[in-house]
């Protein structure tokens, strides 16, 4: 995935496109996506579903760099940590206080706070090959802890009801997956059979199920990283599966949405001003100061190849936020209007964001060259 060209990142904005206009054009399409299979909607089972093989493939990418990369020591890992806290925290009190001095609905306030993978790396992608790839490394890892944070707020915050015994089993599916590579077990099948059964319980425990995949990554056996380890082989026989068939599957559905007319009238409001200035302001901001204060408190240090414009662009991506926000709005608020408003908040400050961080590493990536030059 890290190593992907740009075609994913072109058929995601593609498939984003028609999406929209197919929506707006044809209410069948959107309902499509509505329709039920079996107890669950197409779009339900492609987020919690399908979407827990791209974290599967994250994870396997994060292990990696764990073991052998920029990840493998504390001080490293300490750097997207904690930008990912930053991008976290500035975002939600953005929101809040909009939302407290103009009698909005404060409860919102885990809207703002999670940066969508997918479309992240996808702009990150267009940028160009001189972007450095420890960007890549810096920005997936930031991104993954980000949505387990906004996993952690879903669970904490907005999920009413736990079901602990479910939540219980999941845990011990997790434990016996761990003692199956203590044991170095290197046959594929135990992990993908208790990863499956590890995700049905962790879906009916109310917990978001597609951090099955991030544990399950971590639980599969590493050894030395070669191309002969079954993590290798694994992460490379996902990489296009997911890229060419999962992600634009996961955009068409989550972009099926219907634009009312008058929209834009409640841009204005406190919800909408939250959201949006939480994700493109307060992301990069977030980011940007929470990276720099670790760094000059000697906490962690930037990987070799990045400086601060990198990070800054970095952080404007952050601000995309779309499935998880998306996923947010509807736990947070009741009202449906609101609901709609927050969705279309969400989606302009995610492609405002996108522009920019594009735009911004674009030019970033050029200065170098312009520099050994004159």
């Amino acid at each position: 995935m890290l190593a992907s060209d740009k075609a994913p990142g072109i058929i995601l904005i593609v498939c984003t496109l028609v999406s929209l206009s197919l929506s707006n054009w044809l209410p069948s399409y959107a309902a499509l996506w509505q329709a039920h299979i079996g107890h669950h909607t197409v779009t339900h089972w492609i987020n919690d579903g399908l979407m827990t093989i791209f974290f599967l493939l994250i994870g396997l990418e994060l292990e990696r760099e764990v073991y052998q990369g920029e990840l493998s020591t504390v001080r490293s890992a300490m750097l997207p940590a904690l930008a990912a806290l930053g991008g976290m925290i500035v975002p939600a009190a953005i929101y809040y206080m909009i939302n407290t001095r103009a009698g909005g609905n404060p409860a919102g306030i885990g809207v703002p706070m999670a940066t969508d993978i997918a479309f992240a790396l996808a702009a990150l992608s267009l940028a160009g090959k001189r972007v450095p790839s420890g960007l890549k490394i810096f920005l997936t890892a930031l991104a993954v802890i980000d949505d387990l944070g906004a996993i952690l707020v879903i669970a904490v915050f907005y999920t009413s009801t736990i079901h602990w015994i479910n939540l219980g089993i999941a845990g011990g599916i997790f434990g016996l997956l761990l003692i199956f590579n203590r044991m170095k077990i290197h046959s594929i099948w135990p992990y993908l059979i208790g990863g499956a059964v590890m995700w049905y319980f962790m879906m009916g425990s109310g917990v978001h199920a597609t951090i099955t995949g991030v544990l399950v990554a971590f639980a599969i056996p590493f050894g030395s990283g070669g191309r002969e380890t079954l993590s290798f082989k694994l992460e490379h026989s996902l990489a296009k599966p997911v890229a060419f068939i999962i992600l634009p599957l996961f955009a068409l559905a989550n972009t099926s949405i219907i634009i009312r007319d008058g929209f834009y009238h409640e841009l204005g409001s406190a919800v909408s001003l939250g959201i949006m200035a939480g994700l493109f302001f307060g992301k990069p901001i977030g980011i940007l100061l929470f990276t720099y204060a670790s760094v000059k408190l000697k906490l962690s240090k930037l990987t070799h190849g990045l400086n601060w414009k990198h990070i800054f662009g970095a952080g404007m991506l952050g601000g995309i936020g779309f499935t998880m926000s998306i996923f947010v709005s509807l736990l947070a608020f009741d009202d449906p209007s609101l609901i709609d408003h927050a969705k279309i908040s969400v989606m302009l400050a995610s492609l405002f964001s996108g522009l920019a961080g594009f735009l911004y590493l674009r030019k970033a990536a050029q200065t170098p060259e312009r520099k050994k030059d004159s």
